[in-house]
């Protein structure tokens, strides 16, 4: 499996379990900043690898009165000032081959959504930036076929490639996880294979609209992937889980991050033994 490193201490394939985290947009610069400082603390104390996440625009929202961000602009300015002032590496993530450029300005991992994980120039002019490249594999497809994905990538000359399993669609209202996914996503492409725990307990446009979601599974779809040997965990946490401005019924609640990362890397350290 190959290495892919986003900092000197950070990498993907071998033995860290890095995270993936942070709300799912931004909703306020002082928000943002509140929230990387907490789950920096706890993951520091943890001693587990973070990279801060969240998005300046949700372009996929339900319905068109949903909260989308703040725009690229003012989204960058702040991942920028995370970057800056706590020192934390930055995933967001691109929808449009033009954002590709200047989003690679700031942050250190560029993110596919998964409904785009397919869209042949997006992948490519994201991979001709260098900057390693997380593709989150689409709800619709199986894993067999993400070795396409990965070859559109590689044929930018970018071979820093991640893939996240966040579910497959079942029935019209549903997600289940397949774990079998994550031992064959890291053997078909060969790159490190990231679990999505948060996005993975969505029940896509259950509301009406908005999307709902099983909250209370996290911890054990987490725990499994972990058990399956996954190589990093993504989660979108929030301190106010009720009144999040996105995915409001499937974001952690902060004051229990600690303890469901405790248990994820007890696992992970029982597997690696």
């Amino acid at each position: 499996m190959k290495i892919v490193n986003i900092t000197e201490s950070i990498s993907f394939g071998g033995k860290q379990l890095p995270l993936f985290a942070g709300p799912c947009v931004i909703e306020s610069r002082d928000h943002s900043l509140k929230m990387a400082e907490a789950i920096f603390k706890i993951t520091k104390k943890l001693k587990i690898p973070f990279i801060f996440k969240s998005s300046f625009d949700k372009a996929n929202r339900t319905s068109i009165k949903s909260f989308r961000g703040l725009g690229i602009d003012e989204g960058l300015r702040i991942l920028e000032d995370i970057k800056n002032n706590i020192g934390l590496p930055i995933l967001t993530d691109i929808h449009l081959p033009e954002q590709s450029e200047i989003v690679s300005g700031i942050v250190d991992i560029i993110q596919i959504p998964a409904f785009l994980c397919r869209q042949t120039d997006l992948l490519i002019v994201a991979g001709k930036t260098g900057k390693p490249i997380n593709v989150k594999k689409g709800q619709f497809l199986s894993p067999w076929k993400i070795k396409n994905i990965v070859e559109k990538i590689e044929s930018s000359g970018n071979k820093n490639i991640i893939l996240t399993e966040r579910g497959t669609t079942f029935g019209f209202d549903s997600l289940v996880v397949d774990i079998r996914s994550i031992p064959i996503m890291q053997k078909a492409a060969g790159c490190p294979v990231i679990f999505d725990g948060t996005h993975s307990a969505q029940m896509p446009g259950n509301t009406g609209s908005s999307t709902g979601g099983l909250r209370k599974y996290i911890p054990k779809l987490i725990n499994a992937a972990v058990a399956a040997g996954c190589n990093g965990l993504f989660l979108e946490v929030h301190d106010d889980v009720d009144n999040a401005k996105s995915d409001a019924a499937t974001q952690w609640p902060l004051e229990n991050l600690e303890s469901l990362l405790t248990q994820a890397m007890q696992i992970h350290e029982a597997v690696n033994k």
